[in-house]
């Protein structure tokens, strides 16, 4: 079985099991104590911490560990907008942060606050100048991931750090993506990330607070982690997580060159193998490690069984794939078609021929889910039977609206128009993706008496 969803968890890194299975005998006990398991543990914390710090970039007494990066990003969330309170409750986030970063940002709405959400281009990146628009008198806080775990886009932090540092106002990073690759440059305030992201055990983050920056915890104040993270520490994780952080840095350069030809590799011949196909995220900058691309006709979920049973482990942005049935947020924010979304994300050390057999299976797997949906095999012909069409989706999920439209959109005359009607979500995103693929004009969403309706006009 070929493992390729590293952006979600990286396998436990053979350095991480060794130093997790050594401290488990030595890291038991309470190192807040004198007696000698005490000091014992206390200087296996402290070395984690000093070794986990040299690998961010920052002094040993800016960093604590917490239970895992979702609760490093809350309490880094809540401590800055709370030590910032005098100036303001005005929070800035991007629209393709980690979900913990939004909810978050959305706690915060409901409790009074002020939440502004910049934008990203189609390779969902942020501008330096999108965020300085945003900054107001009474911004406490921006937040700004320093690559997207979706679709491998870095984004510009040092330029948004030098934006926010020149506004007074202090930015949080998100690096659980990039930390594996080396430290986060940029005059950045805090920083959130994951131990699993980069081999490390599950239940693990950092959560770094620059001094200087104002920080106020919220709720009972625990004398462990300087009052930031309550609890009793999980030593031999801690350890294991710092170990493994430690290794992958010294791994980092070789990897990362070997991970983006392989990468550059799915991004260049996905699209000559598989026809209708979009590949997304910025070309250049991007992870070493991730390539995200969307097909045209093809549910994902299915496209998902198909390849486990193929013997690769994926994942998916697409909204057939989540329980909430919606697209991703990320993909929303890009404007980039949902549909049959596929994210590789390749762990260190995967094997070139794992990804060339990756890519003979891919165009029989995408063809089969096709073939079972009904999409068309090839443009249909152009009879122009009327001016306007009307196709009636409702209640049926992406990729069906949009297949229907393929069908169809042949039947009216160049300048003709399409409506189709879809209670699904996901055709409100994939509808205009489907029309920017292929060349076809989206004139826009218009209400319906059960869902919406979406108009397409023919233009070749």
């Amino acid at each position: 079985m070929a493992y390729f969803d590293a952006a979600s968890a990286a396998p436990l890194h053979p350095v991480a099991r060794q130093a997790l299975t050594a401290s488990l005998d030595e890291g038991w006990a309470d190192p807040a104590r004198l007696y000698r398991e005490g000091r014992r543990a206390r200087l296996l914390l402290d070395a984690a911490r000093e070794a986990a710090a040299e690998a961010v970039g920052c002094r040993p007494d800016e960093l604590v560990f917490t239970a895992s990066g979702t609760r490093a990003v809350h309490s880094g969330i809540a401590g800055a907008l709370a030590g910032r309170r005098r100036a303001g409750t005005h929070l800035v986030v991007s629209s393709v942060e980690h979900s913990s970063v939004l909810h978050a940002a959305e706690a915060h709405e409901a409790a009074g606050g002020t939440v502004t959400r910049v934008g990203v281009d189609r390779a969902g990146a942020v501008t330096a100048d999108a965020y300085t628009a945003a900054l107001r008198p009474d911004t406490a806080l921006a937040c700004l991931q320093s690559a997207n775990h979706e679709v491998g886009t870095e984004q510009p932090v040092a330029e948004v750090a030098s934006v926010c540092r020149g506004a007074g106002v202090p930015l949080l990073v998100d690096a659980a993506q990039s930390l594996p690759w080396g430290p986060v440059e940029g005059d950045w305030s805090l920083l959130a990330a994951s131990a699993h992201k980069w081999g490390g055990p599950s239940g693990v983050g950092l959560l770094v607070v620059r001094k200087g920056v104002r920080f106020a915890p919220l709720g009972p104040v625990d004398e462990r982690e300087s009052g930031r993270a309550a609890g009793f520490e999980n030593i031999p994780a801690i350890v294991a997580a710092a170990a493994s952080l430690r290794a992958v840095h010294a791994e980092a350069a070789q990897e990362a060159v070997r991970l983006r030809e392989l990468t550059e590799r799915i991004r260049a011949r996905v699209p000559g193998s598989v026809p209708d196909v979009e590949v997304v995220g910025d070309p250049v900058r991007r992870l070493p490690g991730v390539v995200t691309f969307s097909c045209l006709y093809v549910d994902g979920e299915t496209l998902l069984h198909e390849l486990d049973r193929a013997g690769f482990s994926v994942s998916s942005g697409s909204s057939c794939t989540s329980s909430t049935l919606t697209p991703s947020h990320v993909l929303k924010a890009m404007g980039v078609l949902s549909e049959g979304n596929v994210r590789v994300s390749l762990p260190p050390g995967t094997p070139e021929e794992d990804v060339e057999r990756f890519l003979d299976v891919l165009p029989g797997a995408v063809s089969a889910v096709r073939e079972k949906l009904g999409a068309p095999v090839t443009a249909p012909a152009a009879t122009a039977r009327e001016d306007a069409l009307v196709v009636d989706s409702l209640g049926r999920r992406c990729p069906i609206p949009v297949i229907e439209l393929a069908k169809v959109i042949g039947d009216v005359p160049v300048g003709g128009t399409v409506r189709v009607l879809s209670d699904d979500e996901a055709a409100r995103l994939d509808i205009p993706a489907w029309c920017e693929m292929r060349g076809q004009e989206y004139v826009g969403e218009e209400p319906a008496e059960r869902g919406s309706a979406y108009v397409v006009r023919r233009l070749s």
